[in-house]
């Protein structure tokens, strides 16, 4: 094969569909992976029903990516949600778009479209070398790398993406080791924090006991002026889901700030408190609050997250329960780690970085994915930013090669 020696290290969504993109223009590409086997991660996230994208419009498809949006905006439009779709199709994924409006592939798990990915890139000449942990250069600026029985390698490209991933889940391969290796460089790194992580709360015993592990289902979650609708899920230390996602910058941001965040619940957010009112007030006599409750459409998790906000008593006034019903007060006294997130916030800054993902401290090094310090909710918009900036470095690592020498 002619073309440039090209190195992209990690084997996650951004550096496999960037490795596809530069091979298929005619570059030799080896990808560098730590673990034994590609793509860990995302074949995790996928066993639940893989969440390749989003169908709502891309003026505000892109609002979700936040203080981001100026600069990471150009990847996103040239590789948007119809074009990902495309992409997976092309691999058989056979895309449909839930009743939420988030799109999964037909067979809704990762793993059959990580094999038919695979299979594209080794035609097309692609090499993946797994165990080896990058470390940096040498001193003539090779690639240097620790292989697993303890020996060392190095590497020369013309060109290299780095695709390491944020600092979730650091079992599989992404721990943010990378960090003071370009901090050596004088790379600017926001904190890597956590993202899509679930929230402390100081639960009553009768509820960590009885109800860890239930779901909230159909719920509004409000912070001052936003609300993020979803479902949630209790646990003995907190509440973590959908909504509590959406809103996790601000809430991280307040927790930081202040100690904690106030929020509150709507338990039943397809209906207006004077009806939930009304309905509220037609309880039988000699009927328990707790069967009337459920009558009223709460699950039992949700009327004790409801006793915890009363502080064990519930009001028996109608008015003042469905007052309550609807803004349930809970109180987040912090964030879980790294360790239980879904995603990473933090990463290399964009002044660290050209319009064409390239360090500006080291030309003709590349940098894509979650290393970059954007941060977004679940529901596609990660996996939608992995590969749109896996696509723009590829973009700006051919036009980089393709530079007049001098």
């Amino acid at each position: 094969m002619t073309g440039r020696a090209i190195a992209i290290i990690g084997a996650g969504p951004a550096g496999l569909i960037a490795a596809e993109h530069l091979a298929e223009a005619g570059h030799r590409v080896t990808i560098h992976e730590r673990m034994p086997s590609p793509a860990r991660k995302f074949l995790l996230a996928g066993r639940g029903g893989l969440n390749l994208t989003h169908s709502e419009p891309l003026e505000r498809f892109v609002t979700r990516y936040r203080e981001a949006l100026p600069w990471l905006a150009p990847a996103l439009e040239a590789f948007p949600p119809e074009a990902l779709r495309r992409w997976a199709d092309g691999l058989g994924a056979d895309s449909f778009t839930g009743s939420s409006g988030r799109v999964f592939p037909r067979a809704m798990k990762a793993s059959p479209l990580l094999r038919a990915w695979l299979r594209r890139l080794d035609q097309l000449g692609v090499r993946l070398e797994t165990g080896r942990l990058w470390t940096g250069w040498d001193d003539d600026g090779a690639l240097r790398f620790r292989l697993r029985d303890g020996s060392s390698a190095s590497a020369r490209a013309d060109a290299t993406l780095l695709a390491l991933g944020g600092a979730s889940w650091p079992r599989l391969g992404s721990d943010g080791g990378w960090v003071p290796l370009l901090a050596a460089l004088g790379v600017p790194i926001a904190k890597l924090r956590p993202a899509n992580a679930g929230f402390t709360v100081s639960w009553s015993q009768a509820l960590r006991e009885r109800h860890s592990g239930a779901p909230l289902k159909r719920i509004t979650l409000r912070f001052r002026e936003q609300e993020a609708g979803g479902e949630a899920m209790l646990d003995r230390d907190g509440i973590e889901g959908g909504a509590f996602y959406a809103l996790s910058a601000p809430l991280r941001q307040a927790i930081a700030a202040e100690g904690e965040a106030q929020v509150t619940l709507d338990l039943r957010p397809g209906l207006e408190t004077e009806r939930l009112a009304e309905r509220l007030g037609r309880r039988r006599g000699g009927e328990t609050l707790s069967n009337h409750l459920r009558k009223a459409g709460l699950s039992p998790a949700a009327i004790a997250v409801l006793r915890d906000a009363a502080g064990g008593t519930l009001p028996q006034q109608p008015q003042a329960l469905a007052t309550l019903i609807k803004a349930a007060p809970l109180r987040l006294t912090g964030m879980q780690g790294l360790e239980r997130a879904i995603s990473t916030a933090g990463g290399v800054t964009a002044a660290a970085i050209t319009e064409d993902f390239m360090l500006k401290a080291r030309p003709g090094v590349f940098v894509a994915g979650e290393m970059l310090d954007w941060e977004a909710p679940t529901g596609g918009y990660l996996l939608q930013a992995c590969l749109a900036t896996g696509v723009a470095a590829a973009r700006g690592m051919r036009a980089y090669l393709d530079r007049p020498a001098g």
